[in-house]
């Protein structure tokens, strides 16, 4: 009786001291590792750093979680998430050149269309659907008529939603799709950071490729295209960037966006770019988030120590 009565005491005492400390007397369980997810911003040929950013990742051993894109990023995303390794994409981003992907077709909502992706893309990949992507793919187009992303994830075939998210404005035609046109990803969120969240990421690395600053008077239909875009853009960057924890940002700036002969400096600069980030990340991985474990709630105890719960019937509790 005496022990019991001790151990009603030492119970009692236990959760005053938790409740007046506000913290669970339990042992925490491990921390859960980071869970990166990487968000690929467009540039068309100048996406090609991505790769150098990818190789960088997978010399050091850095684990991705989940990886998104839009436009040129799109095709990077899924080429990493199929299994292709960042070796074999760059090789193709530097032998890629724009009739790979597109043919001149003249027409009212665009100059070329963009079918001959299609056979890039089933040369490049190694899986061909979201559902069977080593890790999460996410890509985003955008609705042409209402503004608005269009997310594309889980399961379904990845070319019609590459396409669409490549559909530069003014360049190539809309893509059609369950009665949307869709373009270019980019046109309403620059790097998909946010969609890499809810593919389960709890820090999200954004690799954005930025373009010069103030640009000679525009000489064609095209370069007037291209600099609205990037004006556009530079007024939207807040949204993506208060999504990412950190921010890759290759130097780019004096790349043509149809600079694929420039392919081996935008791999060096996507490499640089990577390895001056690594300390931080490989930090994350060292840290390990906490995980929060709720306190458990103690029983209240009888006099002689037996807890209350035992004591009372279910008839009178």
């Amino acid at each position: 009786m005496k022990a019991a009565t001790w151990m009603g005491s030492l119970v009692s005492a236990l959760r005053r001291l938790s409740r007046a400390a506000g913290e669970p007397i339990v042992p925490r369980e491990p921390a859960a590792p980071p869970r990166i997810g990487l968000a690929l911003g467009g540039g068309f040929a100048r996406g090609i750093a991505h790769a150098g950013v990818l190789e960088v990742f997978a010399r050091r051993q850095i684990p991705i979680h989940c990886i998104t894109g839009v436009s040129a990023g799109s095709i990077v995303a899924a080429a990493y998430a199929s299994g292709a390794p960042p070796a074999e994409i760059a090789r193709a981003g530097c032998a890629m050149r724009f009739g790979d992907i597109a043919s001149w077709s003249l027409g009212r909502m665009g100059f070329a269309v963009s079918e001959r992706m299609k056979r890039f893309l089933e040369r490049l990949l190694k899986s061909y659907r979201f559902e069977e992507m080593r890790i999460p793919l996410g890509v985003i187009a955008t609705d042409l008529c209402s503004g608005e992303e269009v997310h594309f994830r889980d399961a379904g075939d990845v070319f019609l939603p590459i396409r669409a998210s490549c559909a530069y404005p003014g360049l190539f035609r809309p893509v059609r799709h369950e009665g949307r046109l869709l373009v270019d990803g980019a046109m309403s969120m620059e790097i998909p950071a946010r969609l890499a969240r809810k593919l389960g990421a709890t820090h999200v690395i954004s690799v954005h490729l930025p373009v010069a600053g103030p640009v000679p008077s525009p000489s064609n239909v095209f370069q007037v295209v291209n600099r609205c875009f990037q004006i556009v853009e530079s007024r939207a960057e807040d949204a993506w960037r208060k999504e990412s924890d950190l921010v890759i940002e290759p130097d780019v700036r004096g790349i043509a966006w149809d600079g694929f002969n420039c392919g081996p400096e935008l791999l060096k600069a996507g490499e640089a770019a990577a390895l001056a980030a690594v300390p931080k990340i490989e930090a994350w991985l060292a840290r390990p988030r906490p995980v929060a474990v709720p306190a458990p709630v103690l029983p209240e105890t009888t006099p002689a120590g037996a807890p209350r719960a035992a004591a009372e019937s279910p008839a009178t509790a």
